[in-house]
């Protein structure tokens, strides 16, 4: 495995790649990193020539003063240009998880003809009403705050998240508002599309907040389908932790997918 950095918006994003076969780059989610990500990583690597790296504030990247969408965005855009030169022998799959997903969404939108073909896995979901309303905001607050704290023992550690409470839930906040909108970005996609989706996103309780959460999460993906028909979609029987508790299903999901000669540049 080669391990090397990319400087980018005053920020070391560290990247690492490894494995042999067909070039993948996988993008992690909020509040999840490549040493989270290993098992998922380690399958991929025996049949793909894997790329993947962290977040600003993430695992073994240097903190930031700012953590936006549009921020991450410039994170996954930096190590793409950074994947530009590496020589490749055709353009790589590109996969992200959670707010990943949405990332690579927004950056193959812009970069048409850079990638081969997106893996979404559990996030860029256009969904019908937003996850985040002003009744749920001292839940959430509450929730991060203490996954802000429970992070503290990882300082220092590859599995590490410098982001405050605060941080995390205004970035949810702006997600929701990016989501809503997601679907413009999808209209300007020509590329094999494959989704790995948790039917219970919101855990599988079926009291209180999670069912109609979870309904709003299938029913954002049935109004995708019904604009891009040609996306292929998988539920999983599982929550949004899927990456770690089905990382071996996911992974032979990624296998099984054809190759896209048509979806590469001429």
């Amino acid at each position: 495995m080669r391990e090397f950095t990319v400087q980018h918006d005053g920020v070391t994003l560290a990247v690492s790649r490894g494995g042999r076969g067909r070039p993948l780059v996988l993008c992690p989610g909020l509040s999840s990193t490549q040493a989270d990500l290993h098992e998922l990583i380690g399958l991929l690597r025996r049949d793909h020539d894997v790329i993947t790296f962290d977040l600003r504030g993430h695992g073994l990247a240097s903190a930031a003063d700012r953590y936006t969408f549009d921020a991450f965005l410039g994170d996954l855009t930096a190590v793409m240009t950074e994947v530009e030169r590496l020589d490749l022998p055709a353009p790589p799959v590109l996969a992200g998880y959670s707010l990943g997903a949405d990332l690579v969404v927004h950056y193959a939108a812009e970069h048409p003809g850079s990638v081969a073909e997106l893996v979404l896995i559990d996030g860029a979901n256009p969904v019908p009403e937003p996850f985040l309303t002003e009744s749920d905001l001292p839940e959430f607050r509450a929730m991060w705050e203490d996954l802000a704290t429970e992070q503290e023992a990882n300082r220092g550690t590859a599995h590490q998240v410098l982001l405050t409470g605060r941080e995390i839930l205004d970035l949810n906040i702006e997600v929701d508002a990016v989501r809503a909108e997601i679907l413009g970005r999808y209209r300007r996609i020509e590329l094999p599309i494959s989704m790995i989706m948790s039917t219970s996103m919101a855990g599988d309780s079926a009291e209180g907040l999670a069912p109609p959460r979870n309904r709003n999460w299938r029913a954002g993906i049935e109004r995708l389908r019904r604009e891009r028909p040609h996306i292929a979609v998988t539920w999983l029987e599982a929550d949004h932790g899927l990456v770690f508790t089905h990382a071996a299903e996911i992974a032979r999901l990624i296998r099984s997918l054809p190759a896209a000669p048509e979806a590469r540049p001429s």
